[in-house]
């Protein structure tokens, strides 16, 4: 039985072609986008659940924690945060999506309204009433300090 022994062009050139499928895959899976969501994700089910006239616990029950809490003039606000942010290979990873829930109170614990805010255009827009908020209101200082911040700080833990 004779063996055939390949020519050592041809092994070369497996070699190469092996070689050349392996840094094509790794180049492709490199430039794979990693996508890493942080914050308190609602569906809008979970949003619908709180209505007006309902308590700060009975929000907490249904939302969980706030990521912050601030005091406003005509009672207390409640803010769950969440931001969707994308990297690319070795990149700096890009902030694709940013959301504000925002529960107010009234001073005696009870809601009063919720607000989802998002980043359209680089303002502050509220998707439910669709108004943005006028400057030098209650509510601007802290949301424009929330989004300017959070780009800068890790307020989600460790990522």
């Amino acid at each position: 039985m004779t063996r055939k022994t390949k020519n050592p062009r041809q092994h070369a050139l497996h070699r190469l072609v092996a070689g050349a499928l392996i840094g094509t895959g790794l180049l492709i899976a490199g430039c794979s986008e990693t996508v890493t969501k942080h914050g308190q994700l609602f569906r809008d089910s979970d949003l619908q659940q709180i209505q007006p006239g309902m308590m700060q616990e009975q929000v907490k029950l249904s939302l969980g924690t706030p990521t912050t809490t601030t005091t406003t003039g005509s009672g207390q606000v409640y803010y769950y945060i969440s931001s969707t942010m994308a990297q690319k290979a070795f990149f700096a990873p890009e902030e694709k999506d940013r959301k504000v829930v925002a529960v107010y109170f009234n001073q005696t614990g009870m809601v009063e309204r919720v607000a989802n805010y998002g980043l359209k255009d680089g303002k502050v827009f509220d998707f439910v009433s669709r108004t943005t908020p006028a400057p030098g209101g209650n509510e601007e200082g802290i949301l424009k300090q929330l989004f300017r911040n959070l780009g800068q700080q890790q307020l989600f833990g460790g990522g």
